[in-house]
């Protein structure tokens, strides 16, 4: 497999069905961490809606197309799950935030929107899809200071993302931790850094549009009646 160049992630692209290998393999995460979503909201009955599980596991689809076999149409199937899951991770923080029901067309109608922007005009598809997610983090770090409860997962999950891009960004082409030939790469660094996120994020998703149900009132004591006399 010969190497014909470094890509702007700084993996060297091979010419091969894996255009680069390490990123399209580090893809997988996604896929990982969508199964780890569905096995526990089976087991600990986690409220996690099926259309965060399937966004979740499209993005690392999406990004094993990109990474691989690097087809004409590698873009849009990159970017759709992606612009995806922003929007529903921000349409659910508004929802939290409001206490209501969040409806499938809050997320799926920018989503469309957004994909039209991606198509026609990249650059500025790439820099709503930077706004989308700026926004879906606002909103995490306000609902963590409204509910003492969360913030550690939210912690957690932030800490995730500022890691993996941060080490993401200083690793593309002509960054300082870039390192074509090594297989440490940084922006596969950032795939399991993301995957990681969105998998301790499962838990805080809405469930089905919804907030979780409350629990039940307890049942009111029973007067106990003494007995009438004989």
């Amino acid at each position: 497999m010969d190497d014909v160049g470094a890509g702007p992630g700084c993996e060297w692209s091979a010419a091969g069905p894996l255009v680069e290998p390490v990123s399209a393999v580090t893809s997988l995460a996604f896929v990982v961490a969508a199964a780890v979503v569905v096995a526990l909201r089976r087991r600990a009955g986690l409220h996690v809606p099926a259309a965060y599980v399937v966004l979740v596991a499209g993005v690392g689809v999406g990004s094993v197309v990109q990474h691989g076999p690097d087809p004409a149409w590698s873009d849009p199937a990159h970017d759709l799950p992606l612009v995806g899951v922003l929007c529903f991770l921000a349409t659910d923080g508004v929802a939290a935030r409001r206490r209501t029901r969040r409806r499938w067309w809050w997320w799926a109608l920018p989503t469309t929107a957004l994909m039209v922007t991606v198509v026609v005009w990249p650059r500025a598809g790439d820099l709503a899809q930077v706004g989308v997610a700026v926004v879906a983090g606002l909103l995490l770090v306000l609902r963590a200071r409204r509910e003492p409860t969360v913030r550690g997962r939210i912690a957690v999950v932030l800490g995730l993302l500022g890691a993996g891009a941060l080490v993401g960004s200083l690793s593309r082409t002509g960054g300082p931790l870039c390192d074509p030939s090594s297989v440490l790469q940084g922006h596969a660094v950032w795939h399991l850094a993301a995957a990681s996120a969105l998998a301790v994020l499962a838990p805080l998703v809405t469930l089905a549009g919804g907030p979780p149900p409350t629990a039940p009132a307890p049942p009111a004591p029973r007067r106990v009646h003494p007995p009438s006399p004989a």
